[in-house]
């Protein structure tokens, strides 16, 4: 079955590359509806969060929609909904970026499961990969392969001793999304943040919302919060990014150095061939292995609830 919020949730901070203060409400919304965002600022013009909505940006995921309305860093919040089996949902944003919060998905996921989880009584529908799709660029890869839910293998590499080579495996059935990556921040490098500001990029990054290390040292107070958090939060990044491909997919990606813009142009190589992919119904099986799924015990509604309007 597909999933919505139960009741609103809020959030006020600030957007870490525009530095701009924002509020953000994630609405219910009707099944069938998908995730769309609504830019409150610019005469409510929606911004479908679907991988043929991205536009080139440096470090973040940035989305266009109506009018030429722009929204960038998407990628946490989009995590959150997919670790949450959230499916529908009208996101109210008053300004160009979603809130940083903490670097984290862990607030947005706090926010969603105190809101509550409604299950709707519509059949949930998922994108089932059915052949190897794989982008090389240099060192870095993307692939995608047939696997009966969401399975994910990421390497990454940097010459900071604080960060090195780091590799994790991880099965995203039945809430590991929570358990082992919503927490794990944004990272950089001490000598990458004035050149990013320089660029106009980062100016509402503090010590406080992502991890900043120099060589061997890590800046932000209290640490790492897991040994190898950098590369979970590049898995994180990528759960919000194959979010857009718009369903929940059935698929192993595996990472090497790969980022926002490399995850982007993977999902448009699948879907530029048909032989790649099909649109399954979900069976009851096959949704106790989605992310979001058993992580909390959600109340149905009925189909008939109160509900904002349809998004053509």
């Amino acid at each position: 079955m597909q999933a919505t919020l139960a009741t609103p949730a809020r959030f006020s901070g600030t957007g870490l590359h525009s530095g701009a203060p924002v509020r953000m409400t994630i609405h219910p919304a009707p099944a069938g509806h998908g995730i769309v965002f609504r830019r409150t600022d610019m005469a409510d013009a929606l911004i479908p969060a679907r991988w043929d909505h991205v536009v080139p940006s440096q470090l973040c995921t940035l989305l266009q929609g109506e009018g030429g309305a722009t929204l960038s860093t998407v990628e946490h919040v989009m995590a959150a909904l997919s670790g949450t089996g959230i499916h529908n949902a009208l996101i109210d944003v008053d300004g160009p970026e979603v809130p940083i919060l903490d670097g984290s998905s862990a607030p947005f996921v706090a926010a969603i499961l105190a809101a509550g989880i409604a299950l709707q009584a519509e059949p949930l529908r998922a994108i089932r990969v059915l052949k190897p799709v794989e982008l090389r660029e240099g060192d870095r890869l993307a692939r995608l392969t047939p696997a009966d839910h969401l399975k994910m293998d990421f390497a990454i590499d940097f010459s900071d001793a604080a960060i090195g080579h780091q590799e994790k495996s991880l099965d995203l059935a039945n809430g590991a999304f929570q358990r082992e990556l919503m927490d794990s921040r944004t990272f950089c490098r001490q000598s990458d943040v004035e050149a990013m500001q320089a660029n106009g990029l980062a100016l509402g990054g503090t010590y406080f919302n992502a991890v900043v290390v120099d060589g061997e040292r890590v800046l932000s107070p209290g640490g790492l919060r897991h040994r190898d958090e950098a590369v979970r939060h590049k898995m994180l990044d990528a759960v919000g990014d194959l979010a857009l491909a718009g369903a929940p997919l059935m698929a192993r990606y595996t990472g090497h150095r790969a980022g926002h813009a490399m995850t982007n142009r993977l999902l448009r190589l699948l879907f530029a061939d048909r032989t790649a992919w099909e649109w399954v119904t979900c069976t009851p099986d096959s949704e106790r292995r989605m992310p979001g799924a058993g992580v909390i015990r959600p109340r149905v509604i009925p189909a008939a609830a109160p509900a904002p309007a349809m998004v053509a």
